[in-house]
């Protein structure tokens, strides 16, 4: 009911302007580019109720709603000189976007060359090993933390600082007791006190099908090379995100997250502060 009110409001005001300004004209109704908006916005409304006294459901002319909140900036004169100064600024920001878009590009397809697929290395156990029917293992190793401090390791072919021999011991009682120090040949399945350190079968560093933070951090593509390049220059977690590729691919990768971020992250900082002043 409130939002039937408001729509009537706003189309009387409409039709009172109309009459007292005239329709066309430059310094009519129409004239203004605010006026032209609410104009829109308003007979975008009467489509969006003649449907619905048809039963018709349109979603593209329900969407319009959003655009509602924008009728209040006319009548704020504040928001109005604001909102025209932003619009103003536009096209002085059209060569910086540009140089972000180029830099986005350029280390985005480096980014896809170097690392697609890196992210998913897990150790796995060998495809030929046999477990105990008593022991019940994950097919590769998982942390504790899995989804957001996973153990990526470096394939054979790669130079990357994390292999499978890294994969800590595992530890007896749940995790909090002592490193446990046997192999499989000294298993028992009918002793509980057997420690077998069963951390130190997974050999085989291969591909998985995970990539860190729920498949959101990945070089698989240029659309989630993006997507980390962005989390970069934002300077939160841009760490755990070098250290991932360090640890798969080559201790070298850090000179392509510095390099990032001396022509990202610290080029838009005075941006920055200029929109804040």
């Amino acid at each position: 009911a409130f939002d039937d009110f408001i729509f009537a409001f706003f189309a009387v005001e409409m039709v009172v302007k109309m009459v007292a300004l005239g329709i066309f004209g430059k310094k009519c109704y129409l004239g203004d580019t605010w006026n032209r908006l609410d104009f829109f916005i308003v007979i975008a409304g009467m489509l969006e109720y003649s449907l619905d006294l048809q039963n018709v459901s349109f979603s593209a002319v329900r969407t319009v709603r959003v655009l509602r909140p924008l009728r209040a900036i006319n009548r704020v004169p504040s928001m109005r000189i604001l909102v025209t100064l932003l619009l103003d600024t536009l096209p002085m920001l059209g060569n910086v976007l540009l140089l972000c878009f180029f830099v986005f590009f350029i280390f985005g397809i480096v980014g896809v060359q170097l690392w697609a697929g890196l992210l998913r290395n897990r150790c796995f156990l060998p495809e030929n090993f046999s477990l105990p029917l008593s022991v019940d293992l994950e097919r590769y190793y998982q942390t504790e933390n899995e989804d957001e401090s996973p153990f990526i390791c470096s394939q054979p072919r790669e130079n990357g600082m994390r292999s499978c021999r890294s994969v800590p011991t595992l530890r007896g009682e749940g995790g909090g007791g002592p490193p446990c120090g046997l192999d499989y040949e000294a298993y028992n399945s009918s002793s509980n006190t057997t420690c077998v350190n069963w951390n130190q079968y997974y050999t085989n560093c291969s591909a998985g099908e995970h990539n860190p933070f729920k498949g959101a951090i990945n070089f698989d593509n240029i659309g989630y090379a993006w997507i980390a390049i962005f989390q970069v220059i934002t300077l939160e977690g841009w760490v755990d995100i070098m250290y991932f590729v360090m640890d798969a691919h080559s201790f070298y990768n850090f000179i392509y997250f510095i390099l990032l971020i001396i022509f990202l992250a610290l080029r838009t900082s005075p941006v920055e502060r200029a929109f804040i002043i």
